[in-house]
């Protein structure tokens, strides 16, 4: 837990004495709450088990299960993933303080994990091997992370917020046409990449559009965990089918590494920007650090950034080129602190608090060009002095706020489904730095920070985020897209505080990301006008339409009450609705 220090006021002591008033009227009275979600069953899920009493992370380990059912590209039993959590009522109040949370449930790499396994006898990598098949798989973190949140803060019983998933897994859901589209792709990508034979077709050749589909092994295997806990999972008859698997195919993962699993506590980054207060991931995830180097770092250069936009409209550039450019000057210096920084940091010192100061920010910005490209070969870390996952966010009637991403790394993980479970394994051991160096399956480079180790968590950028203004949740936004996780979460903020945006126009607007590597590179999405493409062209850019930049699901909080967007880009599922205690 971290306590965010605010200052007492007379509004918050009568928020104290409300939480535990008694007064017939005040419990009868409806309150509001939202739900951002990347589909409809996890949507409809949520919303029921905040309307039954539940709270936010009653919701999000209900709907976190039945993704694992319906949205099995990205929802999961067989990943991990990193929970933001700001929650003022879930525990004992204190009238001078709020509580921020954040829950660290990634993947570890398994006791059997070298440095080199993905290396050749030349120490060259080994095209596939971390992505495709039985050794690409970390340990799951998934079901030890929403046990311990529930543990925690949950308010309704395991069981009954298991209920749903279990009855969808029985009786089947209707396939929409992302999800059959995907699994088609998925299956002839790694039909020649696996040495050994992979067995997702057995289990997921039946997605087809409109079609119910049903998964009864995987029903067993939610009833299990609804009846035991985590520990069926980790130590019981889900552990055993897990690790049989395993040791028929040469993985690595044995019971050992399952028994020791943990999720840990962190603190979450906490960095103020324009009067907010912005929470988000510590490492391994590089999300929230990298987020707030991203907003400071504008901030500071808001003068110089207004004064290239009036020459440049002298000139006749438009706006969006040069905000375009701009972006792109600030992520080369973010994505070469990543590289260089960052990790598990239960086995580095990563220097969070000085990646995210003012001092240190202001010594970034000095070489930011405005009316040219900073050389990538030349792009240094800063010195310091001694795609495919899923989010969703929530906000309850009580303002606790879930923000939640989780993932399998690529749509359907390693395409590795356990037999007799029926679950998806993750392939999240690319998101190591196989070789420091050479890019991973997102293009992203990493150093020896992010280098493989028994039981170390691997870098990602997964990033929920919560933003609070006058000591109340703002914002709740998240989004999966592997690298551009990052520069999504920060442009949908600045689209809200700065653009004045409403959260669907916020979530819908066009996205622009560079990641230092491919070099001069610009990827966007959904389209830019064909003068600000000329534009940045003449400027020496190479300009690719990436067909997916995320799925931002964001909550906004405005002076007329709560919005709830999810992008356009994807299939989800937004709601603001009533609900009594």
């Amino acid at each position: 837990m971290y306590k965010l220090k605010i200052q007492k006021t007379f509004a918050v002591f009568l928020f104290s004495i409300s939480l535990f008033s008694v007064n017939a009227s005040w419990a009868i009275d409806p309150k509001t709450a939202a739900v951002a979600m990347p589909d409809k069953y996890s949507a409809e899920v949520a919303a029921q088990i905040l309307q039954q009493g539940g709270n936010a992370v009653d919701a999000a380990v209900a709907s976190a299960f039945v993704l694992a059912v319906t949205y099995p590209e990205a929802g999961n039993l067989g990943g991990g993933g990193f929970m933001t959590l700001y929650a003022p009522t879930l525990q004992t109040y204190e009238a001078d303080t709020l509580a921020v949370h954040f829950l660290d449930y990634r993947e570890k790499a398994p006791l059997a994990a070298t440095q080199d396994m993905y290396l050749d006898n030349n120490k060259q990598v080994i095209p596939y091997k971390s992505l495709v098949g039985y050794q690409a798989s970390g340990v799951p973190g998934t079901v030890m992370g929403f046990w311990q949140a529930h543990q925690r803060f949950g308010s309704l019983s395991w069981q009954q917020l298991l209920q749903p998933a279990i009855k969808l897994a029985k009786q089947g859901f209707k396939v929409s046409p992302q999800i059959a589209s995907r699994a088609k792709w998925f299956q002839e990508w790694i039909a020649n990449k696996s040495p050994t034979p992979l067995n997702f077709k057995d289990y997921f050749s039946s997605l087809k559009t409109g079609k119910v589909f049903k998964q009864p092994e995987l029903a067993q295997t939610l009833t299990r965990i609804a009846n035991l806990g985590a520990k069926d999972f980790y130590q019981g008859q889900t552990a055993k089918l897990l690790v049989k698997q395993m040791q028929k195919h040469d993985g690595l993962i044995t019971l050992e590494d399952l028994a020791k699993y943990q999720a840990v506590w962190r603190e979450p980054v906490v960095g103020m920007w324009k009067g907010r207060t912005v929470v988000s991931a510590p490492p391994p995830s590089s999300g929230g650090i990298a987020i707030v180097q991203l907003l400071k770092m504008k901030e500071q250069l808001a003068d110089k950034l207004n004064q290239a936009l009036l020459q440049g409209k002298k000139a006749g550039l438009s706006e969006q080129t040069i905000k375009t450019h701009f972006y792109a000057e600030l992520e080369k210096r973010v994505y070469a602190d990543r590289a260089h920084y960052l990790g598990d940091s239960d086995f580095i010192d990563v220097p969070i608090k000085q990646l995210i100061s003012d001092s240190y920010l202001a010594t970034r910005i000095k070489t930011v060009l405005f009316d040219e490209i900073s050389e990538s070969e030349t792009m240094k870390p800063g010195k310091i002095e001694s795609p495919e996952t899923t989010h969703f966010s929530i906000v309850d009637g009580h303002g606790n706020a879930v923000s939640n991403t989780y993932t399998l790394n690529m749509p359907f993980g390693s395409g590795v489904v356990i037999e007799g479970a029926g679950f998806l394994m993750n392939d999240e051991m690319d998101d190591f730095s196989t070789k420091p160096g050479v890019a991973n399956v997102f293009g992203v480079v990493g150093g020896t920070a992010n280098a493989i180790a028994p039981e170390k968590r691997m870098l990602s950028s997964m990033s929920p985020t919560i933003v609070l203004k006058d000591d109340e949740v703002e914002m709740v936004v998240g989004t999966p897209g592997g690298s551009t996780i990052i520069t999504s979460v920060f442009q949908t903020i600045v689209n809200v505080v700065e653009e004045g945006m409403t959260a669907q126009q916020a979530v819908d607007a066009p996205r622009v990301h560079h990641q230092l590597l491919p070099k001069d590179q610009i990827a966007y999405n959904p389209e830019l006008p064909g003068l600000v493409k000329e534009e940045l062209e003449v400027m020496g850019y190479t300009l690719k339409k990436n067909d997916y930049m995320g799925d931002v699901q964001l909550i906004l909080k405005t002076q007329s009450g709560w919005q709830a967007a999810s992008d356009n880009r994807g299939e989800g599922v937004s709601k603001v609705f009533e609900v009594k205690d």
